[in-house]
């Protein structure tokens, strides 16, 4: 809601997130399922072919499941900011609106995301300590794309928003991470509870059915919790222009500005 417009502390920030999260669950968990539910559909198709494949057909195979699962993540992420955005400005938000919204975004913000991940991936190959500087310095770079509708230049705003702050994205990044990781393992698990049954058949059906589970668990993983992170990052990104731009006193302006304009269209009784 617009009275949130206002810096928030760390605990604050993850506070809200939760919140959002946990009032709006079936908004999220759709808009992040939705896309991902392309994927899922090839990995179940690609789980029959398992069988007799050679290590080589293997990889060819896991080339388009990448290029696919990174579309479906991308575009999943565009729709979520969208929705934090509304819900956040105190606005109505529908699962339809949400990748309406983001149509005209979706080249730029897969763009970006692919630049990003080339910049992060390198700097984690030279060293580890690059790759998370890179990666706390360019994660807005999703919301600045998605809300400002810019192209490049969302790595240098981004930039600019995270400077001096970065710290407690790092803070967020690292438990919204490991609390990820916990959910992904503990369903993993319930799912791998039916793999001991599929070693009583021939070997191809056993890594198939593995296959196929991995699929499914990580199609629900993503749905439970797959949001969390980039609701964070969204309310940091307008936290982040409260606090160096006065966001929400521009806001306020703008309200004010738009009741005098209804007000003087009111006939005089």
């Amino acid at each position: 809601m617009v009275t949130i417009l206002r810096p928030l502390s760390t605990s604050e920030l993850l506070d809200r997130t939760f919140h959002l999260y946990r009032n709006n669950f079936v908004v999220f968990a759709a808009i992040v399922a939705i896309p991902q539910l392309a994927l899922l559909a090839l990995q179940l198709l690609f789980s029959a072919t398992v069988l007799g494949n050679t290590s080589t057909a293997m990889g060819l195979i896991a080339l388009p499941l990448g290029i696919v699962g990174f579309l479906c993540i991308e575009i999943s992420h565009a729709a979520t900011v969208f929705a934090v955005s509304n819900l956040h400005l105190d606005r109505p938000v529908r699962v339809g609106a949400a990748f309406r919204g983001i149509s005209a975004s979706i080249p730029r913000v897969i763009g970006i995301a692919f630049v990003v991940s080339l910049i992060v991936g390198f700097g984690f190959v030279l060293l580890l300590v690059p790759g998370i500087y890179w990666a706390l310095k360019y994660a807005l770079a999703i919301p600045v794309t998605v809300l400002e509708g810019t192209g490049l230049q969302s790595l240098s705003r981004s930039s600019d928003l995270t400077k001096g702050n970065r710290g407690r994205i790092f803070v967020v990044y690292f438990l919204l991470v490991v609390l990820n990781f916990v959910v992904s393992t503990s369903i993993q698990f319930v799912f791998g509870l039916g793999l001991p049954f599929a070693r009583h058949h021939p070997p191809g059906a056993f890594t198939a059915a593995r296959f196929a589970l991995t699929a499914v668990s990580g199609f629900v993983t993503s749905s439970l919790v797959g949001p969390l992170l980039t609701i964070a990052l969204t309310l940091i990104y307008y936290d982040e222009r409260v606090r160096k731009e006065g966001f929400d006193l521009q806001v306020m302006m703008a309200t004010l500005e738009t009741g005098t304009q209804k007000t003087a269209v009111v006939p005089a009784s």
